[in-house]
């Protein structure tokens, strides 16, 4: 007989502290450290300190303890003010997310200026997370209003972050490297991925990273989801460069993705006693499919055994994408997969399932929560309050769905943004 261990006769606990271990365990400040060495004759501090992103304080925090003099710009997103005091060298910029604003523009100015008035013998090291794309922005060829409409048209339409970063890079005097071309120094940069399978070029957009993509891939993204945007496709016709293919003084590392917030999370399940596999952190598409590729692993694992046997708490990391239409409710793309997952299972008449999706970035889509869980019961409290799940899926409602069931998770926001994680239990 399998032993029945017994964090899991509280799955709903576990999943939260599963998910708040991982945050704890993957913050930017510990990914950082490690690779901020003490200055030395060969290895000064650097110049320049440039950290944007959802992760940007935090990042800053680690570098300056490391180099405390070093001249830092810091972009984050509106919020309530940083409790603790910067130093007088560093300027803090609050700028618009998920939509770039008259801020973001600033920051992108900001941000250009201060890598060109650094010389070829001084260096900049440049901290990037998710959210860069919206926080640093400097329009070419449109103005930001263009920009604004065309970025979310591009969320509504269910195109992938690859493909709206493709576009953004060609509208940009900041992105797909442009950044490190204005600047004769030397430009280290550590990045925190929030792109399946962290490449470099796609997180934030790829400022300080050397980009292969052209105008002509750019317009390809506009024709696929059949998006007028006049302004854009004219300057992509225009004849303008594209974004620089090389870059020698620059250098880009990964140093916390997806997978490091699933491996924390496995091992805090794991030293629980609690068998824990990780499916991958690579998952994408249509939310409502991703529930369904999920539903069809508990069915083989419930029913047959396979390819896992029960207990066993299932993850699964990456970004789903969700494509809104004209009646649009409360929502993200962590909730929805919830909800269609509940859907899934009542279809299938699959019972006892406990679930967890939650965005490490503490919002989800629309609502102020950070995901929802998912419990046996869920259809019948939705039901004893006149709730069905099937209308507030269809009009991507999750949040008020599962607000009224008290299943919403609410973290905040985390200062974290290595993509979603998913967890199932199956006991």
């Amino acid at each position: 007989m399998t032993r029945f261990p017994a964090a899991l006769h509280d799955p709903r606990a576990l999943l939260e502290g599963a998910f708040r271990h991982a945050l704890h365990a993957a913050s930017p400040g510990h990914l950082l450290a490690p690779h901020l060495t003490a200055p030395t004759a060969r290895e000064p501090a650097p110049d320049l300190i440039l950290s944007v992103g959802k992760a940007s304080v935090p990042m800053a925090r680690a570098a300056l303890n490391a180099y405390p003099d070093t001249p830092t710009l810091i972009v984050t997103p509106h919020g309530p003010p940083d409790p603790q005091p910067w130093p007088a060298q560093v300027e803090v910029i609050h700028a618009g997310h998920p939509l770039p604003d008259d801020a973001s523009v600033r920051a992108g100015h900001a941000a250009l200026t201060r890598m060109r008035a650094l010389r070829a013998d001084q260096a900049a090291l440049v901290l990037i997370s998710g959210g860069g794309s919206a926080l640093l922005c400097a329009p070419d060829g449109v103005t930001l209003a263009h920009k604004q409409a065309l970025t979310d048209a591009l969320l509504r339409s269910g195109a992938d972050i690859h493909e709206i970063n493709t576009v953004r890079k060609h509208l940009s005097s900041v992105k797909g490297g442009r950044l490190a071309q204005a600047t004769a120094a030397r430009v280290r940069t550590l990045l925190l991925s929030d792109v399946v399978g962290d490449p470099p070029g796609m997180i934030a957009s790829g400022p300080t990273t050397p980009d292969p993509t052209t105008h002509a891939d750019a317009l390809r993204v506009l024709d696929r989801y059949h998006l007028s945007a006049p302004e854009a496709r004219a300057h992509l016709t225009s004849g303008a460069p594209d974004p620089p293919a090389h870059l020698p003084r620059a250098s880009q590392q990964v140093i916390g993705s997806n997978r490091t917030l699933l491996d924390a999370a496995a091992r805090y399940l794991r030293d629980q006693g609690v068998k824990t596999v990780i499916l991958g952190d690579t998952f994408t598409g249509e939310a409502r499919a991703l529930a369904a590729f999920h539903a069809q692993i508990i069915r083989s694992v419930q029913r047959h055994g396979t390819p896992f046997t029960p207990p066993v708490v299932l993850l699964s990391g990456g970004e789903a994408t969700v494509t809104l239409g004209p009646d649009t409710g409360r929502g993200g793309r962590n909730q929805e997969f919830a909800l269609a997952l509940l859907t899934e299972l009542a279809r299938a008449g699959l019972p006892g399932v406990h679930a967890l999706s939650a965005g490490s970035d503490g919002r989800d889509g629309s609502s102020p929560g950070t995901g929802a869980f998912l419990t046996p019961d869920s259809l019948s409290r939705a039901a004893h309050l006149g709730l069905d799940p099937l209308r507030h899926l269809t009009r991507h409602d999750a949040h008020t769905f599962f607000q009224a069931l008290g299943d919403v998770l609410h973290t905040g926001l985390t200062g974290h943004n290595l993509n979603d994680l998913r967890a199932v239990v199956l006991p």
